[in-house]
C-alpha cells in the first residue's frame, strides 16, 4: 500500500539561486512544491525564464538545489543521485550525442553503462528503433542526422533502461508533424505502463491532449496546479491559452 501511495516525483520547498555578474543574486526557482504520482502525465507550463528548466534539472540531479528537498521514486536527489538516475530518464534541449557513433552504437553504449544484460539490451534497442522509426538510418553516424533524427536518438537513449520516471524538457522540439504525433502517442502510452511523466512544453495543444494535471510556473513559483477542469473553474476560461494568460497576468496563486 505504501508503494502505491508514494509519489513518483516529490519536491518540497525547492529553490535554486545563483549569482549573475550583472544582476547579482538571481532566484530562478523560489520554493516549488510538486507531488506527481506513478502513471500520471504532468505538464509544466511557463514562459522562457520562468524556472521550468532549472526545476527539471534539479529533479534530474543535474543541478543541486539551493534549498528544499526532492525525491524521485522515494530516493533523495542529493543524498543518492546515482540511484535516482537508475530510476529516471531525462531529456533536454541540450542533450548531446557522440557525433562519430551511430544511433545503434549510442544505445548500445548507454545500455552497457546502465548495466543492461546483453540479450535484453539487444531486444530493447531493436524495440526502440522500431518505436521511433529509426531503422533506416540506425547505422549512420549521428553527426549526419537531422535535428529531428537526433532528437529521436536522444529520446530513445532516455527510455533505454525503461525508467519509472521520465522528465522531458520540450520533447517535441525539432520534430516534424509525423514525428511529433508519434512522440505524443508514445507519451500517452506511458500512462497505461504506470510510468510517471513530467514534461515542459510551449505547445499548449500538447498539454491539452496529454496532461492529467498541469502546473503553471512564473518567476520561479508555481502559481496554479490542477486538472484542466480545475484550472478552467479557477479562471473562468475555456481555452488553455486563456487559462494560462489569466493565471500569469492576473497573478493568481494555487
Amino acid at each position: 500500500m505504501e508503494a502505491t501511495n508514494r509519489p513518483a516525483i516529490e519536491a518540497i520547498g525547492l529553490k535554486k539561486s545563483y549569482h549573475d555578474p550583472k544582476r547579482g543574486r538571481v532566484d530562478a526557482v523560489r520554493g516549488i512544491n510538486l507531488r506527481i504520482m506513478p502513471g500520471e502525465i504532468f505538464g509544466l507550463l511557463g514562459q522562457n525564464g520562468a524556472g521550468k528548466t532549472s526545476t527539471l534539472r534539479m529533479l534530474a540531479t543535474i543541478l543541486p538545489p539551493s534549498e528544499g528537498t526532492a525525491r524521485i521514486d522515494g530516493i533523495d536527489v542529493v543524498q543518492d543521485p546515482i540511484e535516482v538516475r537508475r530510476r529516471l530518464g531525462f531529456l533536454s534541449g541540450s542533450t548531446g550525442l557522440y557525433p562519430r557513433l551511430t544511433p545503434r552504437e549510442t544505445l548500445q553504449h548507454f545500455g552497457v553503462l546502465h548495466g543492461i544484460a546483453p540479450e535484453r539490451l539487444a531486444a530493447r534497442i531493436d524495440e526502440l528503433l522500431g518505436v521511433f522509426d529509426m531503422r533506416p538510418w540506425a547505422d549512420g553516424r549521428c553527426e549526419a542526422l537531422s535535428t529531428g533524427q537526433r532528437q529521436k536518438v536522444s529520446i530513445a537513449r532516455a527510455l533505454l533502461h525503461d525508467p519509472a520516471v521520465l522528465i522531458l524538457d520540450e520533447p517535441t522540439t525539432g520534430l516534424d508533424v509525423l514525428a511529433t504525433s508519434a512522440m505524443i502517442e508514445f507519451i500517452e502510452s506511458r500512462r497505461a505502463a504506470g510510468t510517471c511523466v513530467l514534461f515542459s512544453t510551449h505547445v499548449l495543444s500538447e498539454a491539452e491532449r496529454l496532461c492529467d494535471r498541469i502546473g503553471i510556473i512564473h518567476q520561479g513559483q508555481v502559481l496554479a496546479c490542477g486538472t484542466k477542469e480545475e484550472l478552467r473553474a479557477q479562471t473562468g476560461a475555456t481555452w488553455l491559452e486563456d487559462v494560462f494568460k489569466r493565471i500569469v497576468l492576473g497573478g493568481a496563486t494555487a
